[in-house]
């Protein structure tokens, strides 16, 4: 690499992380967080076992990519698309995951029926894989609400504009997805959110958390969650009572949260301002990727950026 392509590269990395912290910082930001995270919550109600296989970062990371190389599949190849040898291509500069645990995750899509064989595959060894009907529904409406978000801050019109040419998010995913699994400060959270992401189910008690803040400005260094009860979580996400008390154990034994008055009537939690702000970078890390795909793609349409 020559010294002007390491100094372009080192300039928009600065550029983007400029991006990062500019969206993080608005004060807007985490009510839009917020309504996403009811948003992810609603995609459980609609799609719970699509939703608990990723609601563990390595997985999410894992269907996202699955996803981007369907996307991408040549028709004249019949070997292009979904396979654990692509899907290993893909994360192996990462150490996001083993062949055995790819291989092992796209053997879990299978068996939910997530994802089925390309019909007419040739190859016996090499069966590509695509995803079914219900994949393609949840991962398009995941890509609206998250356009949604991006609409709630700069007044845009990517919903609309998304609905008028869907070839937008078959363009953009892909993209997202590349610049998301590369990008360390996506792939590996801060330390107050990986000991909910990295754990299995952690994402689905994370949106539900955060759903909950009540104050979106931290008073003395702290936001309040009103009336959240283990019993209530495990009930509706289908987990057991010990899962979800370990999780908020976890960080509870790191200082990001704590309870005001555990036997009072009232389950009052607090949580650190440098909890929520961590949340509020690692979305918007998410958020500057994605705003970048779909500009990308519109432009490939002519349509320009939003």
């Amino acid at each position: 690499m020559t010294g002007t392509q390491s100094s372009a590269m080192d300039s928009t990395e600065v550029s983007v992380s400029t991006e990062v912290d500019r969206l993080a910082a608005d004060p807007a930001l985490l009510p839009i967080l917020q309504k996403s995270a009811q948003h992810m919550i609603e995609l459980y109600d609609h799609f719970p076992r699509i939703a608990r296989l990723v609601a563990a970062q390595q997985k999410w990371l894992l269907t996202q990519a699955a996803y981007a190389l369907h996307l991408q599949r040549d028709p004249a190849d019949p070997l292009s698309g979904i396979t654990a040898a692509r899907l290993l291509e893909v994360i192996a500069p990462t150490s996001l995951a083993s062949r055995n645990t790819a291989t092992a995750f796209l053997a879990e899509l299978r068996a939910y029926k997530l994802v089925r064989d390309v019909a007419g595959s040739p190859s016996k060894r090499s069966r590509p894989l695509e995803p079914t009907e219900t994949s393609h529904e949840a991962m398009a409406l995941w890509f609206r609400g998250q356009m949604r978000s991006l609409d709630l801050i700069d007044k845009s019109d990517r919903v609309q504009r998304l609905a008028e040419n869907p070839d937008i998010f078959h363009r953009a995913q892909p993209l997202a997805a590349k610049r998301l699994i590369d990008d360390k400060a996506w792939r590996e959270p801060p330390v107050s959110i990986s000991c909910f992401v990295w754990t299995e189910y952690g994402g689905l008690i994370l949106d539900d958390f955060i759903s909950r803040v009540a104050n979106a400005k931290p008073e003395d260094g702290l936001h309040w969650v009103e009336d959240l009860r283990f019993s209530e979580l495990s009930t509706h996400y289908s987990l057991s009572r010990t899962h979800v008390r370990r999780l908020f154990a976890r960080a509870e034994e790191q200082g990001w949260l704590g309870w005001h008055d555990r036997n009072g009537s009232r389950n009052r939690i607090w949580v650190t301002a440098a909890f929520v702000d961590d949340y509020k970078r690692w979305q918007s890390v998410k958020l500057c990727a994605l705003r970048w795909a779909y500009d990308e793609s519109a432009r490939s349409f002519g349509t320009g950026a939003a």
